[in-house]
């Protein structure tokens, strides 16, 4: 019995040492525990504090962008410099036109629009003439360059802009390629461009203007149907023209009240108005 309780008493010694050390690592793993879930909770509120910091910034960087739209639309610009004193306008005398498309294909080169999209353009039709024999009628169509132009208050951002001289221009670097304005214009005279995914017309070849040239359309005219000018200079061709065929004149679509800036001399009664934007040879009673 007493070899025995001796070594109980031997053992309890290691026993005590054992469950203390039980305790102790038990002690810690708790107190890594709680310390692991503290930070999480603390990650946790950070983390929620985060995502509610971008939802703010979102939300007011969208309502931001949403009353910015809002206060563009609808909103006429003011002009912007271009040729002080002067009015561009182009005339186009049908009876000379003969379709051969060097205005389109000048203005391409010239330009450099994608493939496949163009700023001006021949359209054909064809159409009885007075003998009931079928007759074809080339119609040059390009962006009209409005004076009360549709397609500047419906642009949210305000690329779309008119300059003093009446030349309607697109800001690509703020052009959002939204398609509000192709949609606007009556004469189907804009597009998306492919490659800048922006919106593209004809600029009345601004550039060379500037620089004393005739826009490209213009100069590569082999039947001399395209003159541009300013028409507040009554001693202009496009002026000293118009006025000697003042009753001859009209426009596309007048019943628009854009006031378009790209005149007609033989043009049929029938396209006035009713003209559409498609190029292709079709019958009269089609378009």
């Amino acid at each position: 019995m007493s070899s025995k309780i001796a070594l109980d008493q031997h053992q309890f010694p290691k026993k005590c040492r054992r469950y203390s050390r039980n305790v102790l690592l038990w002690s810690l793993a708790m107190d890594a525990a709680e310390e692991r879930s503290r930070c999480e909770e603390t990650h946790s509120d950070a983390r929620r504090g985060l995502l509610k910091a971008l939802v703010a910034l979102g939300s007011g960087a969208l309502l931001a962008t949403a009353g910015a739209a809002e206060a563009a639309i609808n909103d006429q610009p003011p002009r912007r410099p271009g040729a002080n004193g002067k009015r561009y306008a182009m005339l186009v005398d049908l009876r000379k036109c003969i379709g051969c498309q060097a205005c389109t294909v000048s203005c391409s080169l010239e330009n450099m629009p994608p493939i496949g999209q163009f700023r001006t353009v021949v359209h054909q039709y064809e159409m009885p003439n007075a003998s009931g024999n079928p007759d074809m009628l080339m119609l040059p169509r390009l962006c009209n360059h409005c004076d009360e132009p549709p397609c500047i208050p419906v642009c949210p951002v305000q690329a779309t802009f008119q300059r003093d001289d009446g030349v309607v221009l697109i800001d690509n670097e703020r052009c959002v390629g939204c398609g509000y304005c192709v949609q606007a214009c009556p004469y189907d005279a804009r597009f998306i461009n492919h490659e800048t995914q922006t919106a593209d017309k004809c600029t009345f070849c601004e550039h060379r203007l500037e620089a004393g040239l005739l826009p490209a359309c213009v100069e590569t005219c082999v039947g001399g149907a395209r003159v541009i000018g300013d028409i507040l200079d009554p001693a202009s061709e496009i002026s000293v023209r118009m006025a000697r065929h003042r009753d001859e004149i009209k426009v596309l679509k007048p019943s628009m009240s854009t006031n378009p800036h790209v005149f007609y001399i033989g043009l049929p009664d029938e396209f006035v108005d009713h003209v559409d934007g498609q190029a292709a040879v079709r019958l009269s009673e089609g378009h």
